[in-house]
């Protein structure tokens, strides 16, 4: 079992490891958290919280911070990128509160960092360890950062963890095929069809748009993601000539109403998407990965940063039930491999559908056209009212 006296390492602090942070300190047990960066600068624009994270973010005491911040959209829309004629709709704000049992929120990434960093701070169990950069995650070197040895380090370092390279029978990040674009536009500049207040994804033969409102901004936020080649394997490239056009040969047969956003505004942030597939989580008692480190995953069902959150409530629970660590870290990665894979499948289905062009284009298109929303809202079920481990 886990001593509750004996403190937990975190390397990374992102949404899964801030996160992780007061999960662990919820139930009593003490944190390092340690984390290369001088300074927290969120990365990327926007984010969904879905109701599957914000029941998590809730318990923790954090949904007053949030509704300060975000938008709960009425509705999630599907929209034909080439024609803008509506093809479903997922109802959402009082509805989600309602079905799901918690809202379903847009903001910036950065709005959620903050609220998170703001909490560890004012934790007494949590110690943030900011501009610390590791040799390696062995112990040793982590009590050297902290001044005290670990019992239990977790990888929360993201889809390039280092953390992960030290366990055994892990699988290394891979590229996807697909290139996310990411940027803001005003409301001003914006096209007609935009609406703030919906979660709107666009959708045409090898590429979609998602868009919805930044609140704290007065923005949209908009998401592109094509088929494409990555040059490098890295978050956040510069905008080359080739990316470049790969994003105006996928859109060029859109809407005219829909053109001017990839024309004439600030040069988009050109995301390669990796994932890692399924490799070994843990290597016993000693290191666990959770979030993006243990299954970075494509975002075309939205669950990135849910399943972190997710992954932080029930590893906090799992290691609070009395087992030996590794029961405990094997009950984990047991339960969320189930979890993962389901959401994996799902976020897969959605690209073949997005995506689609031709006769499955047109199947897809009559499928959504002949359900209600009530009824494709019953199909996020699974996902969006899926209750914690406790």
């Amino acid at each position: 079992m886990h001593s509750k006296g004996e403190p937990i390492a975190i390397v990374g602090a992102g949404i899964a490891g801030l996160t992780a942070g007061l999960c662990l300190a919820l139930r009593g047990m003490s944190v390092d958290i340690i984390e290369q960066a001088g300074q927290l600068s969120a990365i990327g624009a926007g984010l969904q919280l879905s109701p599957n994270a914000n029941l998590i973010l809730a318990r923790l005491g954090l949904l007053p911070a949030l509704e300060a911040m975000w938008t709960e959209p009425d509705s999630i829309c599907l929209m034909d990128g080439r024609t803008l004629k509506p093809l479903a709709q997922v109802p959402s704000g009082v509805f989600a509160r309602k079905r799901w049992g918690a809202p379903y929120g847009v903001l910036h990434r950065a709005s959620l960092q903050r609220i998170l960093i703001a909490a560890v701070e004012q934790q007494p169990l949590c110690r943030l360890h900011l501009g610390m950069r590791l040799e390696s995650a062995l112990p040793a070197a982590i009590a050297a950062v902290t001044g005290r040895a670990p019992g239990l380090i977790i990888g929360a370092d993201g889809v390039w963890s280092s953390v992960r390279t030290q366990i055994p029978g892990s699988r290394a990040a891979r590229f996807s095929g697909n290139i996310a674009f990411r940027f803001t536009t005003g409301s001003r500049q914006a096209p007609a069809v935009f609406d703030a207040s919906k979660v709107m994804a666009f959708l045409g033969p090898k590429a979609h748009l998602v868009v919805y409102p930044l609140r704290e901004t007065q923005t949209f936020n908009v998401v592109a993601i094509v088929q494409g080649k990555s040059a490098t394997a890295s978050w956040d490239e510069v905008l080359s000539a080739g990316a470049a056009r790969d994003l105006n040969s996928a859109f060029s047969r859109w809407h005219a109403e829909l053109q001017p956003l990839f024309k004439g505004h600030e040069a988009p942030t050109c995301w390669p998407l990796y994932e890692v597939s399924e490799g070994a989580w843990q290597d016993g008692p000693h290191t666990i990965l959770i979030g993006d480190a243990a299954h970075a995953m494509m975002p075309f069902a939205a669950q990135g940063a849910a399943m972190a959150i997710e992954d932080a409530w029930e590893l906090a629970a799992c290691l609070d039930k009395g087992q030996p660590r590794a029961e405990a870290l094997e009950r984990f990665v047991a339960q969320r491999k189930i979890r993962i894979k389901k959401v994996r499948a799902r976020g897969s289905f959605n690209r073949f559908a997005y995506h689609a062009s031709g006769p499955v284009r047109v199947a897809r298109d009559f499928v959504l056209s002949q359900k209600r929303p009530e009824d494709l809202a019953a199909d996020f079920d699974w996902l969006y009212g899926y209750v914690p481990r406790d």
